[in-house]
């Protein structure tokens, strides 16, 4: 499983006030934690907190400064990737693009230029998908180009919109069976990565739901997750479920193993 630590993100306030203030101990404090809890990626998102490339681009050198984790930009204005991407030190994961031509041309030629990775939301210009086939045909144009552009299977990661529980339940059966079909769309398949959280938005039992919704994802072939890494439950949980699944090898200690 590929975790990509959801924090270093605008939406919370205190990395907002962070941004706006510039202090960069709450950015490094959070990669820090993050990077020990084992995320593979830590998410950078400048939100609506700045239009300036130069902050985006400080929150990476402050991330950078403590950690060598891969970062995922969380952003899909050129202007600012342009910038971010060339000081990233390693090839980074961008965040994201979707299945609107325009919008494919402005972000996946950087994302090639640079060796990155890209998440690709199966949206097109009607917005978020409500059927499997939907979802499927928006997955099929964002990995046509992809493939255009010598971006490579294990580069792309195919996000299919998790939807709130509370507000639209029945999605998520779709979602499912349209992760199911993704895993056929090459050989080797690309990632299946989801923002978790949206599933548990305004609901109250939010851990519970995220819980039992990862692993059934899981079953049906996500292999990479937007997530509170520090949540030491929900990692439990996705763990067991890789390991159910023969993803990894089993031993009494395989979560002690992973913390090592």
């Amino acid at each position: 499983m590929i975790f990509i630590g959801e924090r270093i993100n605008a939406g919370f306030k205190d990395v907002r006030a962070a941004i706006v203030n510039h202090d960069g101990d709450v950015i490094k404090e959070w990669a820090v934690k993050q990077t020990a809890a084992k995320a593979d990626y830590l998410e950078v998102a400048i939100g609506t907190a700045s239009n300036k490339p130069e902050d985006l681009c400080w929150m990476i050198e402050m991330v950078q400064s403590v950690c060598d984790t891969p970062i995922s930009i969380d952003i899909n204005k050129p202007v600012l990737l342009k910038e971010a991407i060339k000081i990233c030190k390693k090839p980074p994961l961008v965040n994201s693009t979707t299945a609107i031509e325009e919008k494919m041309n402005e972000i996946m030629p950087i994302v090639a230029e640079y060796n990155a990775s890209v998440i690709g939301l199966v949206m097109d210009e009607e917005g978020s998908p409500k059927t499997v086939d939907k979802r499927i045909e928006s997955a099929g144009k964002i990995m046509a180009k992809a493939m255009d552009l010598g971006i490579t299977p294990d580069r792309l990661f195919l996000d299919p919109i998790i939807m709130p529980l509370k507000f639209m339940q029945d999605q998520h059966k779709v979602v499912m069976n349209a992760v199911s079909q993704f895993t056929l769309f090459s050989d080797p398949p690309c990632h299946i990565v989801c923002g978790l959280t949206n599933a548990s938005n305004g609901a109250v039992h939010k851990k519970l739901i995220n819980r039992v919704l990862v692993a059934m994802l899981i079953a049906h072939g996500l292999d990479a997750v937007i997530l509170d890494v520090l949540d030491e439950e929900l990692v439990n949980t996705i763990l067991t479920a890789d390991l159910i699944m023969n993803r990894s090898i089993y031993a009494d200690s395989y979560l002690e193993a992973f913390r090592k």
